[in-house]
């Protein structure tokens, strides 16, 4: 590796994947250590007796109303994508100098309705007022169980296998620029379509919790994968990699909310590189897809078919009226990029279980 590029400082978000793949360990000792850390990996599972338990480490970094809510959903997404039931949670809560009484009572009641509301149980973790923070900082560690026939092990996924996406792309990420950059947007877009997008992330919100659990229980899913940072873009090339797979996306058939298409328009923003949390992207063999897609929109959840995964590993194309490009790679997420262009925080997302 070129020194001049380890000296150069990261840009927010995640770590790149060159840079990730030095610090994850290479082997694991552990036999019960079903599924470890790498690119696209959800979460972890680890074998306990008949069982399987599914752990999940996530923050939230964005100094927004509604963060400790969303702790719950961000980690309760990935575990159920790893086919496992949501069942406990700790939290790790920093919190600034400064912060009052009345506004730690706030946060974490917020945390035990939303923990109420998914079934989750509120287990323990640790809290501190930390001197130097600018805004709390909030670390969630999610455990849910399974057996060992409901585990969606990473990689099971494979060449010619549909990719769908439910409800619409960059559900969180528009809902998170609105609210972060209403000044702006209200002069851009306009009240009506500013409040719109500011509601996304509570209709329809950003769990998966419930199109997961849909699509696995037909048995006839090969991957279920939670796009976060770097959007749809990151997250289908994160499921190909991990299947050893290459990627081919249609882009006339992405569903994109009118909301997120406003805010993305008005700002300069590519949706496909928008944080994603909200949608579900799920990889099925193409004689299962039309049971899966049933299942799923009875429940009332939009589902679209959005391409395909390829034999070639190195493949990752975007279809377009019949013409074919690179899909778009993004290093930065594109809701990281606008905001740290004014230094304003946004949420972290990462990859799971990287």
């Amino acid at each position: 590796m070129n020194h001049d590029v380890m000296l150069r400082p990261l840009p927010a978000g995640k770590l790149p994947g060159w840079l990730l793949r030095k610090v994850l360990p290479g082997s694991l000792r552990d036999p019960d250590v079903l599924v470890g850390p790498g690119l696209g990996r959800d979460a972890a599972a680890i074998a306990v007796g008949e069982r399987v338990i599914v752990a999940k480490n996530d923050p939230i970094t964005f100094a927004s109303e509604g963060g400790a809510a969303h702790l719950v959903e961000v980690n309760a997404n990935d575990v159920a994508c790893m086919g496992a039931t949501p069942r406990w949670l700790l939290v790790t809560a920093l919190l600034p100098h400064g912060v009052s009484p009345a506004d730690v009572l706030n946060q974490f009641a917020e945390l035990r309705e939303t923990c109420r509301y998914r079934s989750v149980e509120l287990i323990g973790g640790h809290t501190e007022i930390v001197p130097g923070l600018a805004r709390p900082i909030l670390v969630g560690m999610m455990l849910g169980d399974a057996s060992p026939q409901e585990l969606l092990r990473p990689g099971q996924a494979q060449p010619g296998d549909v990719l769908l996406v439910t409800k619409g792309l960059a559900i969180e990420g528009t809902a998170l620029v609105a609210r972060e950059r209403a000044d702006e947007l209200r002069e851009l877009i306009g009240e009506e379509s500013l409040r719109a997008a500011v509601r996304l992330m509570d209709q329809p919100g950003i769990s998966v919790v419930a199109e997961a659990e849909i699509a696995r229980r037909t048995g006839q899913v090969t991957a279920l994968h939670d796009p976060t940072e770097g959007g749809l873009a990151s997250a289908v090339r994160e499921l190909a990699a991990v299947s050893g797979a290459g990627v081919e996306i249609d882009a006339d058939a992405i569903p994109i909310l009118v909301e997120t298409r406003a805010v993305a328009d008005a700002l300069g923003l590519d949706p496909l590189g928008m944080l994603a949390s909200g949608s579900l992207l799920i990889a099925a063999r193409p004689e299962n897809v039309s049971g899966i897609i049933h299942d799923v929109e009875a429940a009332g959840i939009p589902v679209s078919i959005v391409g395909r995964l390829t034999d070639d590993p190195q493949e990752a194309s975007l279809m377009s009226q019949g013409e074919r490009r690179p899909l778009p790679e993004f290093a930065v997420d594109e809701v990281a990029r606008l905001l740290s262009q004014t230094g304003e925080v946004h949420s972290s997302s990462p990859s799971p279980n990287e």
